[in-house]
């Protein structure tokens, strides 16, 4: 059995499955005791080259470093008091199992299980055989405290994904029976329910359908939080009554309030439904797509710069307005890039999906009575899995 400085433990083995195949970390200052343990471990199988000695706390932290599957701590060690070992051995090797080394006394052992440890041994009474079991018992209750914690890390963040979700995928609030709605929504980024794109539709007032989507530049967690906050500020301005032509401006103070670095902008297309007519304003985001009659058509929309960009000759209101009559039996497909990704079929060519998305909806074009089967179908259809954050809102007129 060696001191800490020539063996170490291999960083990339497996947890074992046997005590036999466990790597050992003894921390004992009692020569004669470091003696009798190491005699316990050699019957129960573990080999002299698995098993690093070390004589006090801090020769214990640094040979930590090498990975131990299993911690053998004396209480009395010369450069520790009472659990103060048992404390520090766990916060700083919270994934490793700690047996406790004790005298006689029964509270002893208990107090090191309330400090962390896993299990205590009374050092009169260590045999070869209760030595295994101990390791092999620590190591699997380690890996289920770990397995536990995980579970209950993954609900937490589950629970907080699914409250975040709720504030970034709102509830269509419609009472007219003149216009259906149905969406979709999915983020770019693995194990995750946000992304920076947002959406919402509302219905101000009778006859009036608003309805906003939007793209934040970027795909982590800040990004999603600056769409929750677009979102939301879109729906407070709506309700509170504010006119249309100021709803853009609004929303781009209201992203440089909240992203006082200037480093990220977002695209959003604002749309007016009333009276048979669609009306539009576009800061730097795709056009919608509109079906009616079995034909489909790419918007020409006056578009101008995306919220959060800065440019001298664009002044407050530099949005302007486009018109469109929207008979009834007509839809209006609203999306963000992640949908145009999807459709793209070569990036060479200086494709962007745009036509590729068009012929789609007028070869399958949109069934009212079934809108959220027809994105699905929509999504099947396309030649590419989108990468980006997809956003999908179609509203079709009664």
């Amino acid at each position: 059995m060696d001191s800490t400085d020539s063996r170490a433990f291999d960083r990339s083995a497996d947890v074992p499955d046997r005590v036999a195949d466990a790597r050992i970390l003894l921390v004992e200052d009692d020569h004669g005791d470091a003696v009798l343990v190491q005699a316990a471990l050699d019957e129960a199988g573990v080999p002299d080259s698995a098993v690093v000695w070390t004589r006090s706390l801090g020769e214990a932290l640094d040979a930590l470093a090498a990975a131990p599957d299993c911690v053998l701590l004396d209480l009395g060690l010369p450069d520790s008091e009472g659990y103060g070992a048992v404390h520090k051995m766990v916060e700083a090797a919270p994934d490793v199992a700690v047996i406790v080394l004790t005298g006689r006394q029964e509270r002893d052992g208990l107090d090191a299980l309330a400090a962390g440890a896993q299990d205590y041994l009374v050092k009169d009474a260590i045999t070869a055989e209760l030595l295994e079991r101990s390791i092999r018992y620590a190591i699997e209750r380690k890996r289920a405290q770990h397995a536990q914690q995980r579970l209950r890390e993954m609900s937490l963040s589950a629970a907080e994904q699914a409250r975040l979700e709720r504030g970034l995928l709102p509830r269509p609030l419609l009472t007219t029976d003149g216009v259906r709605c149905a969406t979709h929504y999915r983020p770019g980024r693995d194990d995750a329910v946000l992304g920076g794109d947002f959406f919402d539709v509302v219905e101000p007032r009778p006859g009036v359908v608003r309805a906003v989507i939007g793209d934040v530049m970027g795909h982590g967690p800040d990004e999603a939080a600056l769409g929750v906050h677009l979102r939301v500020g879109w729906r407070s301005l709506l309700l509170s009554g504010i006119p249309d032509d100021e709803m853009l401006p609004a929303l781009g103070r209201l992203l440089d309030a909240e992203e006082a670095r200037g480093t990220h902008f977002a695209t959003v297309c604002d749309l007016t439904l009333a009276d048979g007519t669609l009306t539009l304003r576009v800061a730097g985001h795709p056009a919608p797509v509109l079906s009616r009659d079995g034909t489909a058509e790419y918007l020409p929309v006056a578009v101008g710069v995306p919220l959060g960009v800065r440019a001298a000759n664009v002044p407050d209101r530099g949005w302007q307005e486009t018109r469109v009559p929207l008979p009834a039996g007509a839809s209006v497909l609203l999306y963000t890039d992640g949908l145009l990704d999807a459709f793209t079929t070569d990036h060479t060519l200086g494709s962007i999906g745009v036509d590729e998305l068009v012929t789609a909806v007028r070869a399958r074009p949109v069934d009212a009575t079934s809108a959220q089967d027809w994105i699905a179908a929509l999504l099947a259809a396309a030649p590419r899995v989108p990468i980006d954050d997809t956003a999908v809102v179609v509203l079709t007129i009664s």
